[in-house]
């Protein structure tokens, strides 16, 4: 079949990673070829083991995933055929190494375990009845994992910044400055004119003189009945009216 397996297009996070990778699904590929008794098998083979790969001629034939190591490729992901037909809802992608229990159970089934390196991989669909093998499609491109690193390449140090980027951070960090220089000023001109202006009035208002109300210079008052002479200096003082004065 002319049909190209790939790394699904959709943005996913983790589509590839140390130990899986997510397919995109083949819909509509085998309707032309599969009746409702056959089912879809994905071979995976290391990039550079595909050539002598060789199709399993019955269900009984096919490559294990726990002979990778020595075999260098395995089948699985065992699919209906009408799983993967035109007017059949399923998901967009097939994960490539998702299930774990695989290598910690060591069972016989095909299995769809973790990838135990970052490889490269190819991978091809099968189609399969009771005869064996029925259509098949081509080999994907290499498909390569990530590759985790061991903790004791890790360097703790954070890594250094470019010359462009110091330079501009520099420089906003200048502009930072200035312009909390400028408002600090501002705000401090504001309050010295605040206080300078009630500093100016406080003494303006101390300057100014103070003047009462006129008050005329009192007048001589003429003496009381019975006011007599007195002796220099001792003003004027009353006599009881039988003194004489």
């Amino acid at each position: 079949l002319p049909y190209v397996p790939r790394v699904s297009p959709v943005a996913l996070l983790g589509k590839v990673t140390a130990t899986t990778f997510a397919l995109e699904r083949p819909c509509c590929v085998f309707d032309q070829h599969a009746n409702a008794l056959d089912s879809v098998w994905l071979a995976v083979a290391f990039a550079n083991a595909t050539a002598t790969f060789r199709n399993p001629p019955s269900r009984a034939d096919v490559p294990p995933y726990k002979q990778l190591p020595t075999a260098h490729s395995y089948m699985t992901l065992e699919t209906a055929a009408a799983a993967y037909a035109c007017s059949a809802p399923s998901p967009a992608v097939l994960r490539v190494g998702g299930d774990t229990a695989c290598r910690d159970q060591g069972r016989q089934d095909p299995c769809n375990g973790p990838l135990p390196s970052p490889g490269p991989y190819r991978v091809k669909f099968l189609l399969m009845g009771c005869h064996g093998p029925k259509a098949e499609t081509r080999w994907s491109q290499p498909i390569l994992l990530h590759r985790a690193l061991s903790p004791s390449t890790i360097d703790p140090a954070p890594p250094r910044r470019g010359s462009d980027v110091v330079v501009i951070i520099s420089i906003l960090a200048s502009l930072g400055t200035v312009l909390a220089t400028a408002v600090l000023g501002a705000l401090g001109a504001k309050v010295w004119g605040s206080l300078c202006h009630r500093d100016l009035g406080t003494s303006s208002f101390a300057r100014r003189s103070y003047r009462t109300h006129h008050i005329p210079p009192a007048l001589p008052q003429p003496l009381p009945p019975g006011c007599g002479c007195s002796p220099p200096g001792l003003g004027c003082f009353a006599l009881r009216p039988s003194a004489p004065c």
